[in-house]
């Protein structure tokens, strides 16, 4: 398994770090693992059942018993599907990414979803995108990318996101989300949000996806993970 290559992205919620796995898995035609969509799926399972997001125990047996996939229909649309239910657009709403960064903070629901992070890793190789990719998940990716931007500049990509496709949202209250997300995801006692010490950290504040692109895709094409022509 060492063998199969990974790129793990890392980075906090509304850097662009799912927009760039999902680009760089079609590019690559490798693998795709959200490890933030099966906390939400977790999460989500939780809200659904009434389960107490405090209950580690329960909430570990929900983790144990995903059957995750994501399929990759276009650079902008990912299906995910938790035993064969699409719930792409469940898990996106908010009141879940709110629980999902409670549950992703508890270790017996981390350490229910590590080996069905791992199993993610077949041949050719993964794009893993997450919060501890490069430094719990897989420790031996051949490329680490952290992801970053500013509250502000991810709260307004938040805010367009959500006002396309149509739903009521207020910009203020995204950002003092997001504020407050970081600060639990930073701080938590196992696995907190940081660059591994081998990472490359970019800052997509003020760039383009694109420009975010091509700058990971030389960097992929200087490890050997890929060719230079494309």
């Amino acid at each position: 398994m060492s063998e199969i290559p990974v790129i793990a992205v890392d980075g906090p919620s509304g850097s662009g770090k799912g927009t760039l796995a999902v680009r760089l898995a079609l590019a690559l035609r490798w693998h795709l693992l959200d490890s933030g969509a099966l906390y939400r799926a977790v999460a989500w399972s939780a809200l659904n059942d009434a389960a107490p997001l405090d209950d580690a125990d329960a909430l570990a047996a929900l983790a144990r018993n995903l059957n995750a996939r994501f399929d990759i229909v276009d650079e902008d649309t990912v299906v995910v599907r938790v035993n064969e239910t699409d719930v792409s657009r469940a898990i996106r709403d908010e009141s879940v990414s709110v629980a999902a960064s409670r549950v992703a903070a508890l270790p017996p629901v981390r350490a229910a979803l590590l080996d069905a992070q791992h199993g993610f890793r077949r041949p050719p190789g993964l794009i893993a995108d997450g919060r501890d990719m490069g430094t719990v998940v897989f420790p031996n990716a051949s490329l680490k990318i952290f992801l970053e931007a500013s509250a502000e500049e991810r709260a307004r990509r938040r805010y367009k996101q959500l006002k396309d496709k149509d739903l009521g949202v207020s910009l203020r209250a995204l950002l003092e989300s997001i504020r407050e997300r970081d600060e639990r995801d930073r701080s938590r006692a196992v696995s907190p949000l940081k660059p591994a010490d081998d990472a490359v950290v970019i800052d997509s504040s003020s760039l383009s996806i694109d420009a975010v692109f091509e700058q990971v895709w030389q960097l992929a094409v200087d490890r050997g993970l890929t060719p230079a022509n494309r």
